[in-house]
C-alpha cells in the first residue's frame, strides 16, 4: 500500500481575488456579522476565500477553489493561513456560502455542490447571487442535499448556525430566530449611539419640563 506523504501543515491560502467589489463586500459582511453576534464565543472559525486543503495528494485543483464564506464549529477561534483538514481533527465546514458570478455559477451549482455533499459532508450549503439576488440553501439529509424551504419572508433557516439567512437591501444577511437583523459592528455602534442620544434627549425634555414647573409653581414639595 502506497504511503501518503502529508504536506506541511502551514500551507498558505491559494485563492484568487474575488471578482467584484460586490463579492468582496458580501463576503466581508457575512464574516463581520457572524463574528459580532458570536463575539463571546471561542469555539468556531469563520472565514472566506480561503483555501481548504482536504487531500494530501491534491494540493491545488484548477476545477476547485475554496469557499467564498464558511464556518467550522467546535474548533479553536484563531487566525489561520488556510484550513488544513488533516491538521484540524478532520473537521470540514459546517456551513458554506458561495457568492455566484457568471464565471463561477455553474461550478458552484454543480461541482462544488457535489464535493460539499459527497466528500466534505457539509450540513448546510447556500449560494447567493449579488446581481440577480438568486438565493438557495440546502441541508444534508441521509447523505443527500435537500433544498431548504423559505419562510413567509423568504429567509432560510440554518440548523447549524441556528440563524436565518435572508436578502436585506440586496445583500445576504443573518437574522436571529426572533427575526431581528444581526448588525455589523458599525451598525451596532450606531444603534448604541442613537439609543444614548434618545435617552439624553428624553432627559433634556424632562429637565425642561421640571424647569417650567418650578417657574410656575415653585419647588416640588
Amino acid at each position: 500500500m502506497e504511503d501518503v506523504i502529508f504536506p506541511p501543515s502551514d500551507l498558505y491560502s491559494d485563492e484568487p481575488p474575488l471578482e467584484t467589489d460586490l463579492h468582496r463586500l458580501q463576503m466581508t459582511l457575512l464574516i463581520q456579522c457572524l463574528e459580532w453576534v458570536w463575539r463571546e464565543r471561542n469555539n468556531f472559525y469563520a472565514s472566506g476565500n480561503l483555501t481548504i486543503y482536504y487531500s494530501p495528494r491534491q494540493r491545488q485543483s484548477e476545477q476547485f477553489r475554496g469557499p467564498d464564506f464558511f464556518v467550522v464549529l467546535d474548533t479553536e477561534r484563531k487566525p489561520r493561513k488556510s484550513w488544513v483538514v488533516w491538521e484540524e481533527d478532520g473537521k470540514y465546514p459546517n456551513v458554506i456560502v458561495e457568492i455566484l458570478s457568471s464565471a463561477t455559477a455553474d461550478t458552484d451549482r454543480g461541482l462544488k455542490k457535489q464535493i460539499y455533499q459527497d466528500i466534505w459532508r457539509t450540513p448546510n450549503y447556500f449560494w447567493f447571487d449579488p446581481d440577480t439576488l438568486e438565493f438557495k440553501g440546502f441541508e444534508l439529509v441521509g447523505g443527500r442535499y435537500q433544498e431548504l424551504q423559505p419562510n413567509e419572508v423568504g429567509w432560510l433557516w440554518s440548523p447549524q448556525l441556528e440563524l436565518y439567512l435572508g436578502v436585506h437591501n440586496s445583500k445576504l444577511r443573518f437574522f436571529t430566530p426572533q427575526g431581528e437583523l444581526i448588525p455589523t459592528p458599525e451598525e451596532a455602534a450606531q444603534q448604541e449611539r442613537l439609543q444614548r442620544e434618545q435617552v439624553q434627549q428624553h432627559l433634556s425634555e424632562m429637565e425642561a419640563l421640571l424647569t417650567r414647573y418650578r417657574e410656575r409653581f415653585g419647588e416640588l414639595p
